[in-house]
Protein backbone atom coordinates (compact mmCIF):
# COMPACT_ATOMS: atom_id res chain seq x y z
CA UNK A 1 0.00 0.00 0.00
CA UNK A 2 1.05 3.57 -0.74
CA UNK A 3 2.29 5.45 2.19
CA UNK A 4 1.23 8.83 2.33
CA UNK A 5 3.57 11.65 4.25
CA UNK A 6 3.03 14.80 6.00
CA UNK A 7 5.70 16.93 5.11
CA UNK A 8 8.13 17.55 8.36
CA UNK A 9 7.20 20.29 10.58
CA UNK A 10 10.74 21.62 11.23
CA UNK A 11 10.62 24.34 13.98
CA UNK A 12 13.90 26.39 14.35
CA UNK A 13 15.84 26.17 17.65
CA UNK A 14 18.08 27.84 19.28
CA UNK A 15 21.28 28.61 17.80
CA UNK A 16 23.02 27.04 20.78
CA UNK A 17 21.29 23.48 19.94
CA UNK A 18 22.66 23.74 16.49
CA UNK A 19 26.00 21.93 15.66
CA UNK A 20 24.71 22.42 12.29
CA UNK A 21 21.85 24.34 11.02
CA UNK A 22 20.90 20.71 9.58
CA UNK A 23 20.86 19.03 13.02
CA UNK A 24 20.32 19.08 16.64
CA UNK A 25 23.63 18.61 18.76
CA UNK A 26 23.12 15.80 20.70
CA UNK A 27 24.93 16.37 23.82
CA UNK A 28 23.86 18.17 26.32
CA UNK A 29 25.91 20.58 29.17
CA UNK A 30 28.58 18.90 30.73
CA UNK A 31 28.77 16.20 27.53
CA UNK A 32 25.23 14.44 29.81
CA UNK A 33 24.00 11.88 26.78
CA UNK A 34 20.26 13.47 25.64
CA UNK A 35 17.31 11.75 26.89
CA UNK A 36 14.20 11.02 25.08
CA UNK A 37 11.08 10.00 26.19
CA UNK A 38 8.06 8.42 24.49
CA UNK A 39 4.98 8.37 25.39
CA UNK A 40 2.64 5.37 24.87
CA UNK A 41 0.38 6.24 21.56
CA UNK A 42 -3.09 8.05 22.35
CA UNK A 43 -6.83 7.69 20.45
CA UNK A 44 -8.24 10.90 19.64
CA UNK A 45 -10.64 10.69 22.40
CA UNK A 46 -7.36 10.31 25.04
CA UNK A 47 -7.76 6.56 25.46
CA UNK A 48 -4.56 4.33 25.12
CA UNK A 49 -4.98 1.39 22.70
CA UNK A 50 -2.89 -1.02 24.49
CA UNK A 51 -0.90 -3.09 22.15
CA UNK A 52 -0.50 -0.13 19.57
CA UNK A 53 0.39 1.52 22.19
CA UNK A 54 3.13 -1.02 23.52
CA UNK A 55 4.14 -1.90 20.32
CA UNK A 56 4.73 1.52 19.06
CA UNK A 57 6.73 2.78 21.55
CA UNK A 58 8.85 -0.09 22.25
CA UNK A 59 9.57 -0.33 18.88
CA UNK A 60 10.78 3.58 18.99
CA UNK A 61 12.64 3.38 22.33
CA UNK A 62 14.57 0.33 20.88
CA UNK A 63 15.42 1.67 17.52
CA UNK A 64 16.92 4.63 19.18
CA UNK A 65 18.83 3.23 21.87
CA UNK A 66 20.26 1.04 19.77
CA UNK A 67 21.24 3.94 17.74
CA UNK A 68 23.48 5.45 20.58
CA UNK A 69 22.65 8.67 20.03
CA UNK A 70 20.54 9.17 22.66
CA UNK A 71 18.79 7.28 25.54
CA UNK A 72 14.96 6.69 24.85
CA UNK A 73 12.69 5.48 27.41
CA UNK A 74 8.77 4.54 27.24
CA UNK A 75 7.47 6.88 29.43
CA UNK A 76 3.96 8.28 30.53
CA UNK A 77 3.34 10.80 33.43
CA UNK A 78 1.27 10.64 35.68
CA UNK A 79 -0.93 12.35 36.16
CA UNK A 80 -0.34 13.22 32.60
CA UNK A 81 1.73 15.73 31.27
CA UNK A 82 -0.41 17.21 28.78
CA UNK A 83 -4.22 16.74 27.85
CA UNK A 84 -5.38 14.76 24.71
CA UNK A 85 -4.17 17.52 22.24
CA UNK A 86 -0.39 16.65 20.69
CA UNK A 87 0.72 19.68 20.31
CA UNK A 88 -0.64 21.33 23.77
CA UNK A 89 2.56 19.63 25.99
CA UNK A 90 3.09 20.46 29.55
CA UNK A 91 6.53 20.58 29.82
CA UNK A 92 7.34 21.05 33.27
CA UNK A 93 6.86 17.64 34.60
CA UNK A 94 9.13 16.29 31.69
CA UNK A 95 11.97 18.39 32.17
CA UNK A 96 11.32 17.67 36.29
CA UNK A 97 11.73 14.10 35.01
CA UNK A 98 14.84 15.29 33.43
CA UNK A 99 13.78 14.63 30.06
CA UNK A 100 15.12 16.67 27.26
CA UNK A 101 12.75 15.37 24.24
CA UNK A 102 9.53 13.85 23.84
CA UNK A 103 7.74 11.92 21.49
CA UNK A 104 3.91 12.09 21.27
CA UNK A 105 1.66 9.80 19.11
CA UNK A 106 -2.36 10.05 18.59
CA UNK A 107 -3.58 6.42 16.47
CA UNK A 108 -6.94 6.42 15.15
CA UNK A 109 -7.98 3.04 13.82
CA UNK A 110 -11.36 2.42 11.80
CA UNK A 111 -11.57 -1.42 10.77
CA UNK A 112 -8.22 -2.44 9.67
CA UNK A 113 -7.59 1.33 8.53
CA UNK A 114 -4.84 2.93 10.28
CA UNK A 115 -3.85 6.90 10.42
CA UNK A 116 -1.00 7.73 13.25
CA UNK A 117 0.64 10.49 13.85
CA UNK A 118 3.95 11.12 15.53
CA UNK A 119 5.39 14.36 17.02
CA UNK A 120 9.06 14.67 18.05
CA UNK A 121 9.29 17.96 20.44
CA UNK A 122 12.42 19.77 22.25
CA UNK A 123 11.17 19.57 26.25
CA UNK A 124 14.13 22.13 27.21
CA UNK A 125 13.29 24.67 24.61
CA UNK A 126 9.35 23.93 24.29
CA UNK A 127 9.51 23.81 20.91
CA UNK A 128 8.06 20.99 18.36
CA UNK A 129 11.13 19.53 15.82
CA UNK A 130 9.37 17.31 13.65
CA UNK A 131 6.03 15.80 12.86
CA UNK A 132 5.30 12.98 10.69
CA UNK A 133 1.25 11.60 9.83
CA UNK A 134 1.37 8.03 8.09
CA UNK A 135 -1.98 6.19 6.32
CA UNK A 136 -2.18 2.35 6.36
CA UNK A 137 -3.67 -0.49 7.56
CA UNK A 138 -3.10 -1.99 11.21
CA UNK A 139 -0.13 -4.14 10.43
CA UNK A 140 2.08 -1.59 9.46
CA UNK A 141 2.42 -0.18 12.73
CA UNK A 142 5.84 -1.25 13.20
CA UNK A 143 6.69 -0.26 9.86
CA UNK A 144 5.38 3.93 10.73
CA UNK A 145 6.98 3.60 14.12
CA UNK A 146 10.50 2.28 12.50
CA UNK A 147 10.03 4.83 9.95
CA UNK A 148 9.92 7.97 12.53
CA UNK A 149 12.73 6.27 14.86
CA UNK A 150 14.45 7.04 11.50
CA UNK A 151 13.41 10.66 11.33
CA UNK A 152 14.13 11.60 14.46
CA UNK A 153 17.85 10.35 14.08
CA UNK A 154 17.25 12.70 11.02
CA UNK A 155 16.56 15.47 13.16
CA UNK A 156 18.91 14.82 16.06
CA UNK A 157 22.11 14.21 13.34
CA UNK A 158 21.30 15.12 9.65
CA UNK A 159 21.27 11.41 8.80
CA UNK A 160 18.21 9.38 7.97
CA UNK A 161 18.05 6.20 9.90
CA UNK A 162 17.82 2.67 8.75
CA UNK A 163 15.32 1.08 10.99
CA UNK A 164 13.05 0.44 8.20
CA UNK A 165 15.40 -1.77 6.41
CA UNK A 166 15.70 -5.49 6.33
CA UNK A 167 18.38 -8.26 6.77
CA UNK A 168 18.63 -11.42 4.54
CA UNK A 169 19.99 -14.43 6.19
CA UNK A 170 20.57 -18.06 6.27
CA UNK A 171 18.54 -20.39 8.45
CA UNK A 172 18.59 -24.27 8.99
CA UNK A 173 15.45 -24.18 11.00
CA UNK A 174 13.76 -26.29 8.69
CA UNK A 175 16.37 -28.93 8.39
CA UNK A 176 17.63 -27.05 4.94
CA UNK A 177 19.63 -24.41 4.65
CA UNK A 178 17.33 -21.84 3.63
CA UNK A 179 16.95 -18.17 2.47
CA UNK A 180 14.49 -15.74 4.83
CA UNK A 181 14.43 -12.15 5.01
CA UNK A 182 13.51 -10.01 8.13
CA UNK A 183 13.10 -6.60 9.43
CA UNK A 184 16.16 -5.01 11.05
CA UNK A 185 15.43 -5.97 14.31
CA UNK A 186 13.70 -9.51 13.84
CA UNK A 187 10.52 -9.43 13.34
CA UNK A 188 8.42 -10.43 10.54
CA UNK A 189 10.49 -13.25 9.62
CA UNK A 190 9.63 -14.60 6.18
CA UNK A 191 10.96 -17.28 3.91
CA UNK A 192 12.63 -16.45 0.33
CA UNK A 193 13.80 -20.41 -0.54
CA UNK A 194 11.42 -22.82 0.07
CA UNK A 195 13.29 -25.66 -2.45
CA UNK A 196 14.46 -27.93 0.27
CA UNK A 197 18.11 -28.00 -0.79
CA UNK A 198 21.12 -25.78 0.62
CA UNK A 199 20.81 -22.15 -0.30
CA UNK A 200 23.86 -19.78 0.76
CA UNK A 201 25.45 -16.36 0.47
CA UNK A 202 22.01 -14.01 -0.11
CA UNK A 203 23.10 -10.47 -1.35
CA UNK A 204 21.06 -7.26 -1.83
CA UNK A 205 20.85 -5.34 -5.49
CA UNK A 206 21.39 -1.96 -4.74
CA UNK A 207 17.64 -1.06 -4.76
CA UNK A 208 16.79 -3.37 -2.18
CA UNK A 209 14.54 -5.69 -4.51
CA UNK A 210 16.16 -8.74 -5.55
CA UNK A 211 18.69 -10.67 -4.00
CA UNK A 212 21.18 -12.66 -5.78
CA UNK A 213 22.03 -16.34 -3.74
CA UNK A 214 23.90 -19.39 -4.61
CA UNK A 215 21.76 -22.87 -4.52
CA UNK A 216 22.38 -26.71 -4.92
CA UNK A 217 19.13 -27.26 -6.03
CA UNK A 218 20.11 -28.88 -9.05
CA UNK A 219 23.06 -30.57 -7.24
CA UNK A 220 25.27 -28.04 -8.57
CA UNK A 221 26.17 -24.30 -6.25
CA UNK A 222 24.45 -22.10 -9.25
CA UNK A 223 23.71 -18.73 -8.86
CA UNK A 224 20.15 -17.27 -8.82
CA UNK A 225 18.84 -14.13 -8.52
CA UNK A 226 14.90 -13.27 -7.71
CA UNK A 227 12.59 -10.53 -6.77
CA UNK A 228 11.49 -10.38 -2.72
CA UNK A 229 8.39 -9.70 -4.55
CA UNK A 230 7.89 -12.87 -6.76
CA UNK A 231 8.87 -16.21 -6.05
CA UNK A 232 10.28 -17.08 -9.66
CA UNK A 233 14.08 -17.60 -9.48
CA UNK A 234 16.11 -16.75 -12.52
CA UNK A 235 19.06 -18.80 -13.12
CA UNK A 236 22.40 -16.89 -13.58
CA UNK A 237 25.25 -18.32 -13.87
CA UNK A 238 25.64 -22.47 -14.02
CA UNK A 239 29.25 -23.03 -15.03
CA UNK A 240 30.54 -26.66 -13.95
CA UNK A 241 31.72 -26.21 -10.24
CA UNK A 242 31.63 -23.20 -7.59
CA UNK A 243 29.33 -20.36 -8.85
CA UNK A 244 29.50 -18.67 -5.33
CA UNK A 245 29.72 -15.61 -3.12
CA UNK A 246 28.12 -13.40 -5.49
CA UNK A 247 27.80 -9.61 -4.65
CA UNK A 248 26.19 -6.83 -6.79
CA UNK A 249 27.86 -4.03 -8.05
CA UNK A 250 27.08 -0.44 -6.80
CA UNK A 251 25.14 0.49 -9.23
CA UNK A 252 23.00 -2.68 -9.76
CA UNK A 253 24.90 -3.61 -13.51
CA UNK A 254 27.43 -6.05 -13.14
CA UNK A 255 27.89 -8.98 -10.61
CA UNK A 256 31.30 -10.35 -9.05
CA UNK A 257 31.45 -13.30 -8.07
CA UNK A 258 33.63 -16.71 -7.48
CA UNK A 259 33.63 -19.33 -10.19
CA UNK A 260 35.56 -22.56 -10.43
CA UNK A 261 35.17 -23.52 -14.47
CA UNK A 262 38.97 -23.18 -15.00
CA UNK A 263 39.63 -25.50 -12.05
CA UNK A 264 40.66 -23.30 -8.77
CA UNK A 265 37.94 -20.76 -7.50
CA UNK A 266 38.87 -17.10 -9.39
CA UNK A 267 36.96 -13.74 -9.02
CA UNK A 268 34.53 -13.14 -12.40
CA UNK A 269 32.33 -10.21 -13.09
CA UNK A 270 29.15 -10.87 -15.16
CA UNK A 271 26.48 -8.54 -16.18
CA UNK A 272 23.21 -8.65 -13.98
CA UNK A 273 21.58 -11.13 -16.81
CA UNK A 274 24.32 -13.51 -16.11
CA UNK A 275 26.31 -12.35 -19.60
CA UNK A 276 29.24 -11.24 -19.88
CA UNK A 277 31.54 -13.21 -17.77
CA UNK A 278 34.71 -11.17 -17.18
CA UNK A 279 37.97 -13.37 -15.24
CA UNK A 280 39.65 -11.05 -13.09
CA UNK A 281 42.18 -12.76 -10.61
CA UNK A 282 44.71 -15.15 -12.39
CA UNK A 283 46.01 -17.40 -9.87
CA UNK A 284 46.68 -20.96 -9.01
CA UNK A 285 45.28 -20.26 -5.36
CA UNK A 286 41.63 -20.33 -4.09
CA UNK A 287 39.71 -16.97 -5.03
CA UNK A 288 36.61 -15.72 -3.29
CA UNK A 289 33.99 -13.35 -1.57
CA UNK A 290 34.63 -10.42 -3.66
CA UNK A 291 32.94 -7.32 -1.96
CA UNK A 292 32.74 -4.43 -4.39
CA UNK A 293 33.79 -0.42 -2.63
CA UNK A 294 30.75 2.02 -2.66
CA UNK A 295 32.28 3.64 -5.56
CA UNK A 296 32.92 0.46 -7.78
CA UNK A 297 36.34 1.30 -8.59
CA UNK A 298 37.76 -1.46 -6.20
CA UNK A 299 36.95 -4.91 -5.23
CA UNK A 300 38.16 -7.13 -2.30
CA UNK A 301 38.33 -10.51 -1.86
CA UNK A 302 39.90 -13.49 -0.29
CA UNK A 303 42.66 -15.01 -1.36
CA UNK A 304 45.28 -17.49 -0.06
CA UNK A 305 47.51 -17.10 -2.48
CA UNK A 306 50.28 -16.49 0.63
CA UNK A 307 49.62 -19.73 1.86
CA UNK A 308 46.39 -18.61 4.21
CA UNK A 309 43.27 -17.17 3.71
CA UNK A 310 44.14 -13.41 3.93
CA UNK A 311 41.99 -10.08 2.26
CA UNK A 312 43.33 -8.53 -0.77
CA UNK A 313 41.92 -5.56 -2.84
CA UNK A 314 42.39 -5.24 -6.65
CA UNK A 315 40.65 -2.99 -9.40
CA UNK A 316 37.25 -3.68 -10.34
CA UNK A 317 38.61 -4.36 -13.45
CA UNK A 318 41.15 -6.67 -12.10
CA UNK A 319 44.90 -6.22 -11.27
CA UNK A 320 46.66 -3.96 -9.22
CA UNK A 321 46.00 -6.36 -6.46
CA UNK A 322 47.98 -5.07 -3.04
CA UNK A 323 47.08 -7.02 0.27
CA UNK A 324 45.23 -5.62 2.83
CA UNK A 325 45.48 -7.95 5.91
CA UNK A 326 49.00 -8.23 7.64
CA UNK A 327 47.86 -10.28 10.97
CA UNK A 328 45.84 -13.72 11.38
CA UNK A 329 46.05 -16.58 9.75
CA UNK A 330 42.78 -16.87 8.49
CA UNK A 331 40.75 -13.73 7.75
CA UNK A 332 37.94 -13.77 5.58
CA UNK A 333 34.42 -12.20 4.99
CA UNK A 334 35.58 -8.90 3.68
CA UNK A 335 32.74 -6.03 3.24
CA UNK A 336 33.49 -2.74 2.23
CA UNK A 337 31.97 -0.07 3.87
CA UNK A 338 29.32 2.40 2.39
CA UNK A 339 31.05 4.76 3.07
CA UNK A 340 34.35 3.43 1.88
CA UNK A 341 36.74 3.79 4.88
CA UNK A 342 36.53 0.42 6.19
CA UNK A 343 36.67 -3.02 5.83
CA UNK A 344 34.57 -5.80 7.98
CA UNK A 345 35.98 -9.01 7.75
CA UNK A 346 35.72 -12.63 10.20
CA UNK A 347 39.25 -13.69 11.26
CA UNK A 348 40.20 -16.85 13.47
CA UNK A 349 41.31 -16.34 16.95
CA UNK A 350 42.00 -18.81 19.19
CA UNK A 351 39.71 -21.44 17.46
CA UNK A 352 36.80 -19.24 16.95
CA UNK A 353 35.92 -16.70 14.41
CA UNK A 354 35.86 -12.46 15.61
CA UNK A 355 34.78 -9.54 14.01
CA UNK A 356 36.93 -7.14 12.29
CA UNK A 357 37.48 -3.78 10.91
CA UNK A 358 40.18 -2.80 9.03
CA UNK A 359 41.26 0.70 6.93
CA UNK A 360 41.34 0.31 3.70
CA UNK A 361 45.11 1.20 3.63
CA UNK A 362 45.45 -1.61 6.32
CA UNK A 363 45.71 0.49 9.57
CA UNK A 364 43.74 0.41 12.68
CA UNK A 365 42.86 -2.98 12.36
CA UNK A 366 40.51 -3.52 15.17
CA UNK A 367 38.90 -6.35 16.79
CA UNK A 368 35.10 -5.69 17.81
CA UNK A 369 33.80 -9.02 18.47
CA UNK A 370 34.96 -11.59 21.65
CA UNK A 371 32.29 -13.89 22.93
CA UNK A 372 31.33 -16.53 21.00
CA UNK A 373 32.09 -17.11 17.02
CA UNK A 374 31.63 -14.38 15.14
CA UNK A 375 31.06 -14.53 11.20
CA UNK A 376 30.01 -12.59 7.87
CA UNK A 377 30.18 -9.04 9.49
CA UNK A 378 27.78 -6.69 6.72
CA UNK A 379 27.20 -3.00 7.19
CA UNK A 380 24.22 -0.87 7.69
CA UNK A 381 23.84 1.07 4.32
CA UNK A 382 24.12 4.38 6.68
CA UNK A 383 27.29 2.76 8.09
CA UNK A 384 26.21 3.09 11.82
CA UNK A 385 25.71 -0.75 12.57
CA UNK A 386 27.38 -3.85 11.52
CA UNK A 387 24.98 -7.13 11.52
CA UNK A 388 26.65 -10.78 11.73
CA UNK A 389 26.14 -14.29 12.50
CA UNK A 390 27.01 -15.51 16.26
CA UNK A 391 27.53 -18.75 18.16
CA UNK A 392 27.07 -17.95 21.65
CA UNK A 393 26.75 -19.43 24.99
CA UNK A 394 24.03 -16.96 25.36
CA UNK A 395 22.18 -17.67 22.14
CA UNK A 396 22.95 -18.30 18.45
CA UNK A 397 21.14 -15.92 16.28
CA UNK A 398 21.88 -13.04 13.99
CA UNK A 399 23.80 -10.27 15.59
CA UNK A 400 23.34 -6.05 15.36
CA UNK A 401 26.07 -3.92 17.00
CA UNK A 402 27.19 -0.15 16.38
CA UNK A 403 29.90 0.34 14.07
CA UNK A 404 32.55 0.72 16.94
CA UNK A 405 31.26 -2.97 18.45
CA UNK A 406 29.02 -1.94 20.89
CA UNK A 407 25.52 -2.37 21.51
CA UNK A 408 25.66 -5.75 20.18
CA UNK A 409 22.26 -7.58 20.39
CA UNK A 410 20.22 -10.86 18.94
CA UNK A 411 17.95 -9.99 17.01
CA UNK A 412 16.94 -13.46 15.73
CA UNK A 413 13.38 -13.85 16.93
CA UNK A 414 13.46 -17.78 16.76
CA UNK A 415 15.99 -20.83 17.31
CA UNK A 416 18.58 -22.58 15.32
CA UNK A 417 21.74 -21.81 13.77
CA UNK A 418 22.07 -18.57 11.24
CA UNK A 419 24.39 -17.71 8.96
CA UNK A 420 25.18 -15.45 6.32
CA UNK A 421 23.38 -12.02 7.12
CA UNK A 422 22.91 -9.24 5.01
CA UNK A 423 21.92 -5.68 5.25
CA UNK A 424 19.23 -3.97 2.50
CA UNK A 425 20.09 -0.64 1.53
CA UNK A 426 16.53 0.22 1.41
Amino acid sequence: MKIWLLVILLVGLPAVLFAQPDYIEVNAPGNRQLKLAVEPVLSPDGSSPPDASRNSSEVITNDINMSGVVMAEGRSLQPPAGNTSLSDVNYAPWLTAGFDMLVRSELSLQGDRLVVEFRLFDVVNRKMITAKRYLGVAKELRRFSHSFADEILRALTGEKGVFTTRIAYVSAQTGNKEIYVMDWDGYNPLPLTKNGSINLNPDFSPDGREIIFTSYKRRNPDLYRRPLSSPVEVLLSNSKGLNITGSWSPDGSKIALALSKDGDAEIYTIDKDGSRPTRLTIDPALDLYPSWSPDGKQIAFVSDRMGKPQLFVMKASGGDVRRLTTTGNYNVNPRWSPKGDKIAYSRMVNGAFQIFTISTDGTSDSQLTTEGSNENPAWSSDGRFICFSSVRSSGNGVYVMRADGSGQKNVSQTKGKYFQPVWSAH
